[in-house]
């Protein structure tokens, strides 16, 4: 018999998805395959089923054997209709609904008819594009599930906040599931890579027909190797070609949008500080999970100070931040977060070691002239605090937070 899993509830999404309980909206839950999309959509069943006694709920988890002979539209509508009681208050839940065929028909039709609460989850961003956006706006809403957060790593190892626990933490990522393995690293980085093997076989490489994989592989290793360093199509289209490798920049670009479109990685643009301008070239890439960037490159190759941007940009999207690169005239800025009405600027840092890395990091924020916030991240075991109104922060204080100013 296999052993049930603990479904721990995260608060934050709850607390979204709880005042559209029991409302004609469709709730969609998105994010990369294994952020716990799944065990969000169980912990929504199980509030449900305590708030109403008469809850009929209807699972589909297409990930599971039991429910491939749902393959279209016409079977989801078949097996749905036969599972609604019109005695009770139906409850609809389809997880990665996007390996249904021609989904997006059966979700206006129950929707249409409203006997069912519909709740779905999908690891691809264009889910919503198309007839489905088009024919459903402003009846669905959105919500997008993240790795764990720090604070939520904490609670879901049952680890003590110490630097212990935040180096695991930077080595292993945020993957839910990890609470359930053995804390070893070996077993661990084991599991990220066959999420990696997933994410790229399954939502890529078979959704899009990839045929030259070698060069896919080699790609996403590049993107890697270089997280947080200006990547453009044409220096990798450059480089193969003087390793006697002739791809265009075009199927570039193609490929990381399709890595994007996977949630595997963000595309982070540049944005000149002064006027506000977007630059339209030279992006960044950060990985939703570094836990399997860390497993791409291998054990050996892991290095703390290399994801240290990474942890920070996702810290500040998970909380509600849109975020650009920052360039100030020959200076850059690691991070403008903005939410609402409230805009930061970070620089990350490894360690402050001498005075020059100090003018560095804390001088390119003081050539900022506005008055909006600007912090030092870094790892050091004593803090500066302030210097000339810039605030230092250890990464785990910064990580702890959900409120700046």
């Amino acid at each position: 018999m296999q052993q049930e899993i603990e479904i721990i509830d995260r608060d934050l999404y709850l607390e979204k998805i709880t005042p559209y309980i029991n409302q004609n909206l469709i709730k969609i839950f998105v994010g990369q395959r294994r952020v716990g999309k799944s065990y969000i959509l169980k912990s929504t069943i199980r509030k449900i089923t305590n708030q109403y006694e008469d809850a009929n709920i209807i699972y589909i988890d297409k990930e599971q054997y039991d429910f491939d002979r749902i393959t279209n539209y016409h079977e989801l509508n078949t097996y749905v209709e036969n599972k609604i009681d019109s005695n009770k208050k139906n409850f609809l839940f389809i997880d990665e609904i996007q390996e249904i065929e021609d989904f997006q028909r059966s979700i206006r039709h129950f929707h249409n008819k409203n006997t069912v609460d519909i709740y779905i989850t999908g690891s691809n961003a264009q889910m919503l594009s198309g007839e489905l956006a088009t024919s459903l706006s402003g009846r669905y809403m959105k919500i997008k599930v993240n790795n764990l957060s720090y604070t939520e790593f904490l609670e879901f190892h049952q680890l003590a906040d110490n630097d212990e626990s935040l180096y695991n933490y930077l080595k292993w990522g945020g993957l839910p599931y990890l609470k359930n393995l053995i804390k070893n690293d070996l077993v661990i980085f084991e599991y990220l890579n066959n999420i990696v093997s997933t994410v790229l076989y399954k939502d890529i490489i078979s959704r899009y027909n990839i045929r030259n994989t070698d060069f896919f592989h080699q790609l996403i290793l590049y993107t890697a190797a270089n997280t947080g360093n200006l990547i453009t199509s044409k220096k990798i289209s450059d480089y193969l070609k003087s390793q006697r490798v002739d791809i265009s920049p075009r199927v570039i670009l193609n490929y990381l949008h399709y890595l994007t479109n996977a949630f595997m990685l963000y595309k982070i643009s540049r944005e000149d500080v002064q006027s506000k301008k977007i630059f339209e070239i030279n992006h960044k890439y950060y990985f939703e999970d570094w836990g399997m960037r860390n497993a791409l490159l291998g054990l050996n190759n892991y290095s703390a100070p290399d994801i240290l941007e990474n942890v920070v940009f996702s810290h500040l999207k998970n909380n509600g931040y849109t975020v650009s690169v920052g360039v100030l005239k020959n200076l850059e800025i690691d991070f403008i977060a903005r939410r609402n009405n409230e805009t930061l600027y970070i620089q990350v840092a490894y360690l402050i070691i001498d005075e020059k890395t100090r003018n560095r990091e804390f001088g390119n924020l003081l050539q900022i002239k506005d008055n909006y916030p600007k912090y030092v991240i870094s790892l050091d075991p004593v803090q500066i605090g302030q210097y000339e109104g810039v605030k230092h922060l250890h990464l785990r204080e910064f990580l702890k937070r959900t409120l700046f100013e």
